[in-house]
């Protein structure tokens, strides 16, 4: 199976926006005029302490010149991966525009009351979610899941907001490279990145594809 890519696309420095957050308010901006579903889909990628990888796709909920934030349980495979191994990289998979963005950088918490912030805007549902699954772990079935689940909703059923769960909050991956990939004809595409300085400010360079 192999697509070509088009001829008349490209990227060149001379496009790129001054810093990588302005850049990416461009490209995700067209990636939600060009009607995507969920632009803001990404796979997340995670490592154990021995270096194992793995990954995941979940949904950017917020970004500024600081980073990513997604929100997720803390005792999940990635919610403990992210803690013991605090790096992660990003790839958003804008395949139709012929496009991705990979992100390379640190994971931090987001602050508490960010992370309630956000989840007193989830719908009750999730909400609930959040209290009954045990993400990443094995279970017996999904009956459980749904007794889980029942039993959340009784828990809460007297309460008009759910308190955000302790085990449950904000990521943010703190970029330290930032690529733009644009397909190009004859697998000669375009990548470039914004990669951090150890002595600070940002460098933009040209990847080889």
């Amino acid at each position: 199976m192999r697509n070509e890519y088009a001829a008349d696309l490209g990227l060149t420095e001379a496009d790129l926006a001054v810093d990588w957050h302005t850049q990416f308010d461009r490209w995700f901006a067209d990636a939600v005029a060009f009607g995507l579903s969920e632009p803001n889909a990404m796979v997340v990628g995670t490592a154990d302490s021995a270096g194992r990888p793995s990954g995941r796709t979940v949904l950017l909920k917020g970004y500024d010149p600081q980073g990513f934030v997604f929100f997720t349980n803390h005792l999940s495979r990635k919610g403990v991966e992210a803690s013991t191994n605090p790096y992660a990289s990003l790839v958003f998979p804008w395949f139709p525009m012929q496009r991705q963005v990979v992100v390379a950088g640190r994971v931090a918490h987001v602050d508490r009351a960010t992370s309630e912030a956000y989840f007193a805007s989830r719908p009750r549902g999730s909400q609930l979610g959040a209290w009954a699954s045990p993400q990443s772990q094995v279970v017996s079935g999904r009956a459980a899941l749904e007794q889980r689940y029942q039993e959340a909703a009784e828990r809460f059923a007297d309460q008009a907001e759910i308190p955000t769960p302790s085990h449950w909050g904000g990521l943010r991956v703190q970029p330290e490279s930032v690529e733009f990939w644009q397909g190009r004809a004859g697998r000669l595409h375009d990548r470039l990145r914004f990669r951090r300085l150890d002595e600070g400010g940002w460098i933009v360079e040209r990847l080889a594809p």
